[in-house]
């Protein structure tokens, strides 16, 4: 397998590097990135001098460049993590999000095609040795009621620019493999938490915020669901969908952990409280509520089943467990942060949750 990963030194594309790298049927791993705001080296340091991998610095709207380094490494695997995936920022700066992540994803594609599809006589067989894994959102299927969850057959409607220009590239790849045969699967995720996340998500943005005794601001009433996933499960079920996913099919990928804003804010600041007492041990002090977001999808939750049932993968972590441990890395991690937060021009009112539902005023230098 000659693999290559879009996106790969930010948040989920590192921790999968960090799982895959040493994967005996891995024979090259290249990390496709362009180092925007959300990717940093400092990602990879752990992998950088790895005789399998290789890092090309591309912008995946740049065409000649992306079929290029298809063609020059002769990848036979692609895992599409590559996106612009901020909602606030989408809402202030669509353009972004659609020049990324539809017509990044076009150019990807049609490099794919070529190489593995194309007139050029191949000694594979890309129906048995090629593979195009999409990585997706939960976001695209739109907001869920109190109850119920989103299934791979759950019709799309994308409520804000950043979902929308997701739910367009799933629909891209369902074309390519309809039209050209491309083999191609796709995953839809709930969302993420863990370590090497960007500093303006939920989870890091509380913890940093606890850490520098700033306020909290909570989008509306604080009662927006998401489905929580550990990154490293996550990277478990990328890995297992690439080898074992039947061509053509979607998997939504979720951890089982349907949690509150609020009640998350309200946990982080607990176990903050308990880990770093000299901090004075009343963090819930901190939460602000705050007038809510345009266009804020209420709930989110997917069924697993699917992926369970098929291929055999649930989640390890429990919301518990996963958010202990992630809450032990960014504190012992620190330097990272400032370091990340820094390339990242992050300043006051940088960091917010996106998806997660909730914005925190924060400088940190």
């Amino acid at each position: 397998m000659r693999v290559l990963i879009t996106g790969g030194a930010g948040f989920i594309g590192c921790n999968l590097i960090q799982r895959i790298i040493d994967a005996p049927e891995v024979e090259l791993l290249v990390n496709l990135d362009c180092l925007t705001y959300a990717g940093h080296l400092q990602n990879v340091t752990t992998v950088e001098r790895h005789p399998k991998y290789v890092f090309e610095k591309v912008d995946l709207r740049n065409k000649a460049a992306v079929f290029a380094t298809i063609r020059r490494h002769a990848i036979t695997h692609v895992i599409h993590l590559a996106a612009e995936s901020h909602v606030d920022r989408s809402i202030t700066g669509p353009g972004d999000f659609i020049q990324t992540n539809v017509l990044g994803t076009f150019n990807l594609l049609e490099a794919c095609r070529e190489l593995w599809l194309g007139p050029r006589p191949s000694p594979i067989d890309p129906r048995q040795d090629c593979r195009f894994h999409h990585v997706s959102t939960d976001e695209v299927y739109g907001s869920l009621g109190p109850t119920g969850y989103f299934t791979e057959t759950t019709p799309y409607a994308p409520n804000s620019p950043y979902s929308a220009s997701k739910a367009a590239s799933d629909m891209l790849v369902r074309a390519y493999h309809h039209t050209y045969d491309l083999p191609v699967v796709t995953t839809n995720c709930s969302n993420n938490y863990g370590p090497f996340q960007f500093p303006e998500k939920l989870i890091p943005v509380v913890i940093q915020s606890v850490i520098a005794q700033q306020p909290i601001p909570v989008y509306g009433d604080g009662m927006n669901i998401r489905d929580w996933l550990y990154v490293r499960d996550h990277a478990d079920a990328l890995w297992l969908v690439l080898h074992k996913g039947r061509i053509g099919e979607t998997y939504n990928i979720g951890g089982h952990n349907e949690w509150a804003n609020i009640h998350i804010i309200e946990l982080i600041c607990d176990i903050m409280d308990e880990l770093a007492p000299e901090l004075g041990g009343s963090s819930r002090k901190l939460i602000t509520f705050v007038r809510d977001r345009p266009g804020h999808d209420r709930r989110y939750a997917v069924d697993a089943s699917k992926i369970q049932h098929e291929l055999g993968w649930k989640p390890a972590h429990s919301f518990e467990t996963g958010i202990r441990e992630t809450i032990k890395w960014y504190v012992e991690n620190q330097e990272w942060v400032r370091a990340v937060t820094r390339e990242g021009k992050c300043g006051v009112g940088a960091f917010s949750s996106g998806s997660s539902g909730l914005t925190a005023i924060a400088t940190h230098r």
